[in-house]
């Protein structure tokens, strides 16, 4: 549906008339966004149409309707929710706990059996849905218009939350013309997972509290006081059943089973989960079951089970209820993902990387499908903002593969004398400096060619090609390396002889050689790749570069003080203290010099002059292929005038270099007005700067 033209202006229509066609167009481009994930207009174009009608029921507040867009947001502060008394109670289904297959076998027999059905009688049709974890939910509609909004409570006695559920852009706040007169939609407020994410996100760079889960988030935003707070807080809802609505015999739908009626409330844009199945029998619920389980993690909002009802609706009036709830409905839950368990200790663990993170040492508890005994706080500042102390109760998280993860602390629960965590200064692997940069979340150790638990990650990182280059010392080999304790730091490598590689797992003689060949030619290498392949934090290939024209050699590298390594071009601050924390650790030096004594070598010389490079400033892509440099050399050159070589084209590059079959870097460029340059082009713009390879 495209956006017509609404009013001539030679043939003007009445206000009123105006009004309702925005009001019609706002409902019909927001169902096509909220619900169908399918805008047809840019958000500016509704932004606008959205001012005009505002600005239309300014000037005239007599048109302004209960069902108007403008209604979503806003509203005055409520002092309290008024209770809404059920026309029909919202009864809660009875759970299966039986988690396995067995759970939807002893909800079959059962239904059989209130139905009278034989062995030999065909299999009852059910429809299986999801169970939301979120905030069961009552919207009330009276000739097509939302009228109320009320909360479970009781089962009979809700809470008044519509001005805040008319802030959520799903529920239709309109309903089509063959929607009866009365209905009542019963369904589920939750918020999407990455909705809860960015809403944490944000409640943390404002200083407040953060939200446990994404029903305690959904939760707390419904019952918000404040509507225009709630409106800030991203809310969604499916619809899953009824409550009162008008009978057939007065006009209103004559449904025959519960999937058609998901359908029809699809239909007048009401939104409906798509997992929604018709099974037949015991075995196509324990399908169900397992295959939603299989899906649940990656699924976009949480849910703690599905949902299995008889279809046809003649057959759930025969079955009814027992004590209020229906025998027609059960829930069959998975296991929880959240449990209670105490803190017994707290441990750091060294990532492979330097990285150091903080441990909850946990009291075992039967989480997620298995038993939980570590939870991770992830970093300084995340424990210290949950405050996770020895001695407290807390709740844990386990989502399918994803690492538990403690989510809050029961304050209330937690004994004297506990002591807040602090993360130690040095490794608790190898003793080294532990560091936390300016503006970083993570500590790290410092001692990355000599702590044990970075020992692999520092050797395949060296032996890389774009640093000293080991070709055939890949993750396998280097595993069975350092599991088997024949290489613990990088000169290891090079006193490695047959014997030793001829005793891993999968080592042939030929293989072997081939290793203690390419070791030594990594022997030959040059200053820039050197210092790349020690895995100096921040030191990439471009700032080795720099060093080494800087400098010339590695002991003026190792020597430099921070003013004197912010004399390079591309250090800034950061690095610089990173080289200077690198060099300072007397583990570090010796490792160094270890290699140089096993061998490795590489041409030195003079510092670089102290001249303005050329081309700084100057940003280049590389594209296609060159004829006679290659993207490595040309890159060089490049690099050695001081330009910065970048990966993407965008309005900030400054050339393209192209050769042949380049892609879609060179037609951005194009787009872009980017100039663009060949090879003979690229050593035109040098030779004019005196720069050769």
């Amino acid at each position: 549906m495209s956006t017509p033209d609404l009013f001539d202006a030679a043939a003007p229509r009445p206000d009123t008339a105006k009004a309702e066609a925005l009001r019609t167009l706002l409902h019909h481009h927001a169902h096509r966004y909220y619900t169908l994930d399918a805008p047809e207009i840019p958000d500016a174009e509704y932004d606008r149409l959205f001012r005009e009608l505002q600005a239309l029921e300014a000037a005239h507040p007599a048109l302004q309707m209960p069902d108007s867009p403008t209604q979503r947001v806003g509203g005055r502060v409520l002092d309290a929710f008024a209770s809404v008394r059920h026309a029909l109670p919202m009864l809660s289904i009875r759970t299966e706990t039986d988690t396995e297959a067995s759970g939807a076998l002893a909800f079959d027999a059962r239904v059989r059996r209130e139905l009278g059905l034989a062995e030999s009688d065909p299999p009852v049709e059910y429809v299986a849905e999801l169970k939301f974890d979120g905030l069961a939910m009552s919207l009330r509609y009276e000739n097509g218009i939302l009228v109320q909004a009320a909360t479970r409570g009781d089962g009979e006695v809700g809470e008044d939350v519509t001005q805040n559920v008319r802030t959520i852009g799903q529920i239709p706040l309109r309903l089509p013309p063959e929607a009866p007169p009365l209905m009542e939609v019963r369904g589920e407020v939750y918020m999407r997972r990455d909705d809860f994410e960015s809403l944490n996100a944000r409640q943390r760079e404002k200083g407040e509290k953060t939200f446990v889960n994404p029903r305690n988030a959904a939760a707390g935003a419904v019952r918000q006081l404040a509507p225009a707070i709630a409106a800030q807080r991203p809310l969604s809802f499916f619809a899953y059943g009824l409550g009162d609505i008008t009978p057939p015999e007065q006009g209103g739908p004559a449904f025959e089973t519960h999937f058609e009626l998901l359908q029809t409330l699809k239909s007048w844009g009401l939104p409906v989960v798509s997992f929604v199945e018709r099974s037949l029998g015991a075995s196509e619920l324990i399908a169900y079951h397992q295959r939603i389980g299989a899906l649940r993690d990656t699924l976009p909002f949480d849910i703690d089970g599905v949902v299995y009802k008889v279809n046809s609706l003649a057959l759930q009036r025969q079955l009814g209820f027992v004590t209020r709830e229906p025998r027609w409905a059960v829930a069959h839950k998975y296991p929880a993902q959240e449990e209670l368990t105490t803190v017994l200790g707290i441990d750091v663990q060294v990532g492979r990387t330097g990285k150091l993170t903080p441990v909850a040492k946990l009291a075992p508890v039967f989480v997620g499908n298995v038993t939980v005994t570590n939870a991770t706080l992830h970093n300084e500042d995340e424990a210290r903002r949950k405050d996770v102390r020895v001695g407290d109760t807390v709740i844990v998280r386990r989502a399918g593969d994803v690492i538990p993860e403690v989510v809050a602390v029961l304050p209330d629960r937690r004994p004297p004398g506990t002591q807040v965590f602090t993360m130690p200064a040095t490794c608790p692997i190898c003793g080294s400096a532990a560091v936390r940069e300016e503006g970083e979340v993570d500590t790290r150790c410092t001692g990355g060619l000599f702590c044990s638990a970075q020992r692999k990650q520092a050797i395949l990182h060296y032996a890389q090609r774009r640093a000293v280059e080991v070709e055939g010392l890949g993750d396998k080999l280097v595993d069975q390396l350092v599991d088997a304790g024949v290489v613990n730091t990088l000169p290891d490598l090079y006193r490695l002889g047959l014997t030793a590689l001829a005793s891993l797992e999968r080592m042939a003689e030929k293989s072997g050689q081939n290793i203690i060949a390419a070791l030594e030619k990594s022997k030959q290498t040059t200053l820039p790749r050197f210092l790349f392949g020690l895995g100096i934090r921040h030191v990439g290939e471009a700032t080795a570069k720099a060093l080494a024209r800087h400098f010339g050699t590695l002991d003026a590298v190792m020597d430099a003080s921070v003013e004197q390594l912010l004399e390079v071009a591309d250090v800034g601050p950061i690095v610089a203290q990173s080289l200077r924390t690198f060099f300072d650790q007397p583990h570090n030096r010796e490792v160094v010099e270890q290699l140089r004594a096993c061998g490795v070598t590489w041409e030195e010389g003079a510092p670089a002059a102290r001249t303005i490079r050329p081309l700084a400033g100057k940003t280049f892509v590389l594209t296609g292929t060159l004829p006679t440099l290659s993207r490595d050399q040309a890159k060089d050159l490049l690099e050695a005038a001081g330009a910065k070589v970048a990966g993407s084209v965008s309005k900030k590059t400054d050339y393209v270099v192209a050769g042949a079959e380049a892609g879609s870097k060179l037609d951005k460029a194009h787009a872009l007005g980017v100039a663009v340059l060949d090879e003979p082009g690229l050593m035109a713009l040098l030779n004019e700067h005196e720069v050769s390879p």
